[in-house]
């Protein structure tokens, strides 16, 4: 039997992930300290790494698939095929920034003040690459981790970190003077493996799958019954993501409606539906929803 070969990131973004695959229908078990992971789907071999290190793997073919951040892709100067972007924020999915980070009352103001300083990070290749473009000749040095730490501490200038919202930063009393980048999670794919048929056909159910997950989030189903004589009334008040679904039912002059709408706008229609004639409201959860 043939198998996918897929990479799943360990850290950050693993319990994450999980969740968004099973949404999508996967159920993937991961026990102590094992990096290989079990899945309910026999034509998929999973493997757990670094999201720094996924997009290596994925190039050289070791792995058909997996998922990482565009910053590592970036990073790593990868030839990957970029399959789906999965920005999923309930899921800590969302996007991040790479940072350019001083001391609140450091006397660097700009990134122009960063020439002959030092800077930490993690992300190398792609911080030089910020200083290059930006002509801008600074040492930068790889961090193990605690980089906000070393700049508080007067170990190095600068760094350059990792943020959603700042809240991290300005705990550690450091100011934002510039971006390196912005990433979000990517579902990546070796080139050679999207020339495969069989693996290609493969990847695409995956992605259809995890995308219907992904377009679910934060959405719920709504059917219920409706006189035709306060139709119109009704649909002036439902947002829908298409036209709603409408059918006949046994009993004269009235139909059934179904509908998709964003989960934060149902206890405000709820009542109006109601006062507008709609009965037998039925609100229901979403896995997946496929355009």
């Amino acid at each position: 039997m043939r198998k996918l070969k897929l990479g799943l990131p360990k850290g950050s973004l693993q319990e994450a992930t999980i969740r968004v695959f099973q949404k999508a229908g996967f159920n993937v078990s991961v026990s102590g300290r094992s990096y290989l992971p079990s899945i309910d789907d026999s034509e998929i071999e999973v493997v757990l790494l670094r999201a720094q290190e996924m997009s290596r793997y994925v190039e050289q073919g070791v792995l058909d698939c997996g998922i990482t951040g565009n910053d590592w892709i970036l990073e790593n100067e990868s030839k990957v095929d970029k399959v789906l972007d999965l920005q999923y924020a309930k899921q800590s999915m969302s996007p991040v920034r790479w940072v350019v980070a001083v001391p609140e009352n450091s006397g660097i103001k700009s990134i122009k003040d960063l020439k002959g300083k030092r800077i930490a990070t993690e992300l190398i290749n792609a911080t030089k690459n910020f200083l290059r473009k930006n002509k801008i000749k600074a040492d930068v040095e790889f961090s193990w981790g605690a980089t906000e730490v070393k700049v508080s501490a007067g170990l190095v200038d600068a760094i350059v970190e990792l943020t959603e919202t700042g809240s991290s930063l300005r705990a550690h009393k450091l100011k934002e003077i510039g971006v390196v980048c912005f990433s979000t999670t990517q579902f990546i794919a070796n080139k050679d493996s999207i020339k495969d048929k069989w693996k290609k056909n493969k990847i695409n159910e995956i992605v259809l799958l995890l995308k219907g997950a992904i377009d679910a989030e934060g959405k719920v189903g709504l059917k219920m019954n409706v006189a035709k004589k306060n139709l119109a009334t009704l649909l002036k008040l439902l947002p829908a993501l298409k036209n709603p679904t409408i059918s006949s039912l046994t009993q004269k002059d009235w139909v059934a409606l179904e509908t998709v709408i964003d989960e934060k706008l149902v206890r405000e229609i709820i009542p109006k539906l109601k006062s507008a004639g709609a009965q037998g409201i039925v609100e229901y959860p979403l896995n997946k929803l496929i355009y």
